[in-house]
């Protein structure tokens, strides 16, 4: 028997790379981490369009997606994240009332700067040459390794 009573959200984010192959990361104003633009989609709202609403509202960017990169379940809360590789296409980046700072973020310090669960998602999509998406889980801040991944 399945159980409805139990929902998930589905989040879209973006990750903005530069030509230098350097990520964006945005520092948050409610709790001050640094991650990538994104949220979760509004009902009636298409995955692109929200892709393109929440990066632009949160950075000020105009983006073009990519690739998409990863798919994630955090799940502790029941969300699934669909990441997407980005290029800048317009726009000026202003901090706002999500964001209160910027900062085009080499992988290692994506790896220093950002909690794991959410700094995967962006190193999975800085890969120049990516094979496809990848398909991860987290328990909302550390990853959790599939089981080929676990050794």
């Amino acid at each position: 028997m399945t159980d409805h009573s139990a929902g998930h959200s589905v989040s879209v984010a973006g990750v903005i790379v530069d030509d230098d192959g350097k990520a964006l990361l945005v520092q948050r104003r409610d709790n001050d981490h640094w991650e990538s633009p994104g949220s979760v989609l509004e009902v009636k709202e298409s995955i692109t369009d929200g892709l393109l609403r929440e990066v632009q509202e949160e950075t000020g960017l105009i983006v073009e997606p990519v690739a998409l990169t990863g798919v994630y379940k955090n799940m502790a809360r029941g969300i699934v994240a669909l990441v997407f590789r980005c290029q800048a296409a317009g726009g000026e980046l202003q901090t706002n009332d999500e964001a209160k700072a910027f900062l085009w973020a080499s992988p290692e310090k994506v790896s220093t700067m950002v909690d794991e669960a959410f700094a995967v998602r962006v190193l999975d999509a800085m890969r120049a040459h990516h094979p496809g998406p990848e398909a991860r889980h987290h328990d909302g801040v550390q990853h959790i390794p599939r089981l080929d991944e676990a050794s």
